[in-house]
């Protein structure tokens, strides 16, 4: 016997019995007996696209509805306060807070009165937009409001367009009664 001081000396792990190995021929893909392992990968990247995807429309949808929606609540505020200012009445104030300056000199402040006036609206009147687009045009956006004044025992068309870079003011206008 040697010493563990001896150059010489090599230490040795104890030995483990053996496994027995099983009878069943070693399978190449894995456990005997079982079946090989699916690879799952073409399943995660599927997975990884369609959320992806749901996630860009889910953060897409309510930005471009508030940009949209922003403007479109912008210009039917607009066409809703302008045609109650007309309904009172007060037709200077309409033309001086809601008309562009361009229109302004097509049509001048007391034919505006006048063709406000020879309408005839009340109290009784109410308004229904039945439709608004609004959309950019080289940085300027455009709305177009129509719908219809109902008065007690007659309705009137109104149709505006509105415009501008920041503020909108009205560049068209069109008030008929309806037939």
């Amino acid at each position: 016997m040697s010493n563990t001081q001896d150059p010489g000396y090599e230490a040795h792990a104890p030995l483990r019995p053996r496994r027995r190995r099983s009878s069943l021929p070693p399978s190449p893909f894995g456990l005997p007996g079982q079946p090989p392992a699916k690879s799952r990968k073409g399943l995660w990247i599927v997975l990884g696209i369609v959320g992806g995807v749901l996630l860009l429309v889910a953060v897409g949808v309510p930005l471009l509805m508030g940009l949209v929606g922003g403007q479109t609540r912008q210009a039917s505020d607009l066409a809703d306060s302008f045609t109650r200012l007309v309904i009172a009445g007060d037709t200077d104030q309409a033309y001086d807070e809601y008309l562009d300056p361009a229109l302004k000199e097509q049509l001048p402040r007391e034919d505006f009165a006048s063709g406000i006036e020879s309408l005839n609206l009340d109290s009784s009147c109410s308004t229904a937009f039945d439709d608004l687009k609004v959309s950019e045009d080289s940085g300027s956006s455009i709305a177009d409001v129509a719908g219809v004044i109902q008065c007690d025992g007659k309705d009137v068309e109104m149709v505006y367009r509105f415009a501008g870079t920041e503020d909108l003011k009205m560049v068209t206008i069109r008030l008929k009664p309806k037939v």
